[in-house]
């Protein structure tokens, strides 16, 4: 199994709780297709570094997960049948950026713990 990034930006016309419903179906496309969510997150409305459908904003949501190559296939899929979706992209982690994600994630929980 390999472990994957995926981002996509979900269109900012809709409500948060269409946002998460959008993002829910994505999560389940993955578990559905045996792969595991190692990590969630919804980055909330940001701004664009360019117009996308005439839109300057729009919702960034990342999973990283791990699955096999064909599953990376019926995700895309999803994205590009979805019309809320108006970018996504996909990318294989090498060791080095997985050792980061990982050094990140221990990071943010050492400064949550902190902070109680």
């Amino acid at each position: 199994m390999n472990r994957y990034e995926t981002v996509f930006i979900i269109t900012p016309v809709l409500s948060e709780a269409q946002t998460k419903e959008a993002a829910e179906k994505f999560r389940k496309t993955l578990t559905d297709s045996g792969a595991t969510i190692i990590d969630a997150q919804d980055w909330g409305l940001r701004k664009l570094a360019y117009p996308i459908q005439h839109k300057s904003t729009g919702f960034y949501n990342l999973f990283e997960f791990e699955a096999e190559g064909d599953v990376i296939e019926k995700l895309e899929i999803q994205f590009r049948r979805d019309e809320r979706v108006i970018r996504f992209l996909t990318m294989k982690m090498d060791k080095y950026a997985i050792e980061y994600s990982e050094k990140k994630r221990r990071m943010k929980n050492q400064d949550k713990k902190e902070d109680k």
